[in-house]
């Protein structure tokens, strides 16, 4: 299910919410309509946690996590990490990272399976994104653009990236990532996907502006005509990787 939703006037409903396939964080002092969008779709398949991040409602951007875990700037406040630890499922890890690039979401994109990081981010980092994520970290760019997070979103399904990214580079993405990748905008043009759209496995929410043929896209390559929590796919996917690793 792909839905259109926005936050005070804004259409970068990747800025104040993260979607995974665990929990949805949202930025607190939104309006009604921003948070039904996700009620309606989740319901109680998973928790949707009403945050501020550092001070900050730009949880998106702050923030990268999958199903596995989540990651947040050293900024955080205590009471922040406390009301996340209380709120999120206890198979979910939350872990502070020191980094110079604190908006950890802008340089990290990542699904169950993989994730795309910035070039210059601290080895570090790169080894607890690994760790509390379950992942493998790769640096990239994509389209020469250093901030994958901003210009990628990623399920396990699929991924869409800027506009501009080359159809070779697509190509090598999608090896890497072992998911298919498209080319693609958000918002009526928009090439910050990453900012203009949330996703897990069975729903994409996307800004306001986001076009039909733009919504179409989102929900063929993300595969979410069907899709239902229950996610068999990932369930199969796991038990195929332990019985081959």
């Amino acid at each position: 299910m792909a839905t259109r939703t926005q936050f005070e006037n804004s259409n970068e409903v990747g800025v104040f919410s993260k979607l995974t396939n665990s929990y949805c964080l949202v930025a607190v002092g939104g309006s009604e309509n921003f948070y039904s969008a996700f009620e309606a779709e989740l319901g109680d398949a998973i928790p949707i946690v009403h945050t501020t991040i550092a001070g900050t409602r730009i949880v998106g951007r702050m923030t990268a996590g999958n199903r596995r875990g989540l990651l947040v700037p050293t900024q955080t406040t205590d009471q922040e990490l406390m009301h996340l630890r209380n709120s999120l499922p206890d198979s979910v890890k939350i872990q502070r990272v020191e980094e110079r690039l604190s908006a950890l979401g802008n340089v990290i994109c990542c699904n169950d399976y993989v994730a795309l990081v910035h070039p210059d981010i601290e080895r570090d980092t790169e080894e607890l994104i690994a760790d509390v994520l379950g992942v493998e970290v790769f640096r990239s760019t994509i389209g020469g653009e250093v901030l994958v997070g901003s210009y990628c979103s990623l399920s396990n399904q699929g991924g869409i990236v800027a506009p501009h990214t080359s159809i070779q580079e697509q190509e090598e993405l999608s090896s890497l990532l072992q998911v298919p990748i498209v080319a693609g905008t958000v918002n009526r043009g928009s090439k910050v996907v990453g900012g203009g759209l949330v996703v897990n496995d069975w729903l994409a929410v996307a800004g306001l502006d986001t076009t039909a043929p733009e919504l179409s896209v989102v929900e063929s390559i993300f595969r979410l005509h069907d899709a239902q929590p229950e996610a068999i796919q990932t369930s199969l996917r796991d038990t195929l990787i332990e019985t081959y690793s």
